[in-house]
């Protein structure tokens, strides 16, 4: 059962993502799969998924330990309640892709391409990622906590109840997304572009010093001391 948000409708305060915990036992010990199809309650531990096409597979209560999926076919992949611990991919393919009831810890991704992905329930936690692209994405639910991500592009995302916390951010795209309840407080923002993008989102009162100058610049103000 989906867990209701902190806050309550009208509240005036950002309700936080509401995550159910992802639980998994008596999962069995497998290789990596070697062609599509749908994987329930298995392990996969030091395994390499480099180069298969799983387009459109389906994963099912699985647990990742330390794999490779650089250039891993998962256009269109289900990731239902599953967890992954040390992913890691110079080039992570997903577009199309779900997420829901899914915990990402430790990742470690070069470029990522997530565009048209559907996420519920997801938690990114620690990890680096160099160029994470969300485009048209439909985020629900969403925690990243302790991310160093160099560029993220939420062009056209439509995001309910997402947080960043403790992270860094080096290029933030905000160009058509659709805020509710985004909460990027105790984040370090180093550049954003489409500021009105920020609208429906909550930042802290060190974030609206380092954004005034560009506040300023977007709505063709002067400053002169």
């Amino acid at each position: 059962m989906r867990k209701t948000g902190s806050g309550k409708a009208g509240s005036g305060k950002t309700r936080a993502p509401a995550l159910d915990p992802v639980s998994l036992h008596g999962l069995e010990e497998a290789s990596a799969p070697e062609e599509a199809g749908t994987f329930e309650g298995l392990h996969f531990d030091g395994q390499s998924f480099d180069g298969t096409d799983l387009q459109g597979s389906t994963f099912l209560e699985c647990e990742f330990s330390s794999v490779t999926m650089t250039d891993t076919g998962l256009r269109g992949a289900r990731f239902l309640e599953c967890r992954s611990a040390g992913l890691y991919a110079p080039v992570f393919r997903a577009p199309r892709a779900t997420f829901r009831d899914v915990v990402l810890e430790g990742s470690r991704l070069g470029s990522a391409e997530l565009y048209d992905n559907g996420w519920n329930n997801v938690h990114v936690d620690g990890g680096k990622l160099d160029y994470v692209n969300l485009r048209s994405s439909r985020l629900t639910d969403v925690l990243f906590t302790g991310c160093t991500i160099e560029e993220l592009d939420l062009d056209g995302v439509h995001a309910t109840r997402m947080a960043f916390r403790d992270c860094r951010i080096g290029a933030l795209n905000l160009s058509g997304a659709v805020f509710q309840d985004v909460d990027l407080r105790s984040t370090e923002l180093r550049s954003i572009t489409h500021l009105p993008g920020l609208q429906g989102a909550t930042i802290d009162d060190g974030q609206l010093m380092l954004l005034a100058p560009l506040l300023a610049a977007n709505l063709g103000l002067r400053v002169e001391g």
